[in-house]
């Protein structure tokens, strides 16, 4: 059993941002949502800049329900393990 959701239709993501104030958006989750991102080295180090990165790799970050990067990995494995561990539910955000 796994503790990860996916959302794929491009309307529900619109029709809740739409239905929420920004304040309400980014608490959403309250601290139990998080969010797995693919991004390269260059986003990587903008998002982290105390990271030391080859240019050109692929990455993938954990980000809370509000945008905050919270760690920055190699796998997206370890990300949803990171998210797990921490008792996090994970949602796919494509």
């Amino acid at each position: 059993m796994t503790n990860e959701f996916e959302i794929n239709s491009p309307d529900a993501g619109s029709a809740v941002a739409g239905a929420l104030s920004p304040e309400a958006f980014a608490n959403l989750g309250g601290g139990h949502i998080a969010y797995v991102r693919a991004i390269d080295s260059q986003m990587a180090a903008e998002l982290f800049p105390q990271a030391r990165l080859a240019p050109g790799l692929k990455l993938f970050t954990l980000h809370a329900a509000d945008g905050t990067p919270m760690m920055l990995t190699d796998s997206r494995e370890a990300a949803v393990a990171s998210a797990m561990q921490n008792e996090l539910v994970t949602l796919s955000v494509h």
